[in-house]
């Protein structure tokens, strides 16, 4: 599942033309001071009842030639149902320029956790020092599989904790990377209803270390040597950890609400995990949604989440039916109840098949399975 971290997302930037006739305001002044502690987001929302239509903000404002650069103290004109713009004033540019995201809350998450396609292929720790069953800090780990490896190189040490999947959504791994025996029994009679077929999606990462190769395979020796610097969480290195490469830039932290991208219309996006391992989540929340980058999925995209509406028996035909009341399946004798909204979510970071979001506000908790849509969707 994914790491106990809260966050705040916000951000990212779509076509205005095509959304302009779709603005609704809230109540606002002529011009906007952007104060300290900002995100796109939230000045959205102040002053727009959809928040992912940013960009109606930005276009009234063509003094701002970089969206990305906007400042404490900047004056933004919001007199633009009649494209009227006020002269902006520059702050004093002497705080950092606001994002999409409060950064302090942000990178820990970022930092921690990658999704990658596969995992038999990562070089793994095969031994470390001394026979230690544990490392840490200042000791040293023994590395299979980086024969092209040089000294001086950084590497990242990981631990595969869950395999993501359709239709089981989540696998807990074992310390090798194995499915855990029994993992997700509690999917074992409830199969989300899916369109797609069995998909292994992606296995994720957590950090556990960092350091640095002081040697490398020669001779009878076939292991690399990576003397460990420490990740700053505590958690120890042990044999079946896998090895990658340190990212100078992973991720981004710059981008701005939008809807899907036209390529997604159509697509059974589900949510796969609810931040700190429990089933359902609310505002501020991380999930895990079943598409990224590979279906057109970006940084910024905004969905509307979804309960799949339930399939009851109709208890004035069969009054003493014993059949579950909540079926997951339309049958005999029963209604079928329309689908519920339930909240809002931003994705802050893709990967291939698999996204990162924030729930960012709701009327009822988000729980596993919960469908993924268009942001204006109404059902």
């Amino acid at each position: 599942m994914l790491l106990r971290i809260r966050t705040v997302v916000a951000a990212a930037m779509l076509t205005v033309a095509a959304y302009a006739t779709a603005v609704e305001m809230n109540g606002h002044p002529t011009t906007y001071v952007v104060q300290k502690g900002d995100t796109l987001w939230d000045i959205s929302a102040r002053f727009l009842k959809k928040p992912w239509l940013w960009p109606e903000i930005w276009q009234a404002n063509p003094q701002v030639a970089n969206p990305h650069l906007i400042y404490p103290g900047d004056v933004l004109s919001l007199a633009y149902l009649d494209r009227v713009v006020a002269s902006q004033q520059p702050g004093p540019r002497q705080e950092a320029p606001i994002t999409g995201i409060p950064l302090s809350e942000v990178e820990p998450f970022l930092k921690q956790l990658s999704v990658v396609d596969r995992i038999d292929n990562l070089p793994h720790v095969a031994g470390l020092e001394d026979n230690r069953l544990r490392a840490t800090a200042g000791q040293v780990a023994y590395v299979k599989g980086l024969d092209q490896a040089a000294v001086g190189q950084r590497y990242a040490v990981v631990r595969p904790t869950v395999r993501y999947a359709l239709p089981k959504a989540t696998e807990d791994l074992t310390a090798n990377g194995h499915v855990t025996p029994g993992s997700g029994n509690l999917w074992k009679d409830f199969t989300i209803p899916n369109k797609r077929p069995h998909q292994v999606l992606g296995y994720e990462l957590a950090k556990v270390n960092v350091g640095t190769i002081t040697a490398v395979p020669s001779g009878r020796v076939d292991v690399a040597t990576l003397a460990l610097q420490g990740s700053g969480d505590g958690r120890e290195v042990r044999a079946g950890d896998r090895i990658v490469p340190v990212e100078a830039t992973p991720y981004d932290l710059q981008f701005f609400p939008h809807v899907p991208a036209a390529g997604t219309e159509g697509l059974d996006v589900r949510v796969l995990a609810v931040t700190d391992m429990f089933l359902s989540g609310g505002p501020r929340d991380v999930i895990a949604l079943s598409a990224g980058r590979l279906q057109g999925v970006d940084n910024g995209t905004v969905f509307s989440l979804w309960r799949f509406g339930s399939h009851v028996k109709d208890r004035m035909k069969a009054p003493n039916s014993s059949q579950m009341d909540d079926a997951r399946a339309d049958g005999n004798n029963r209604v079928s109840l329309p689908d519920e909204y339930a909240a809002h979510a931003m994705v802050f970071r893709t990967f291939d098949n698999v996204s990162y979001a924030l729930v960012m506000e709701g009327i009822k908790p988000v729980q596993l399975g919960y469908s993924a849509r268009h942001p204006d969707a109404t059902q």
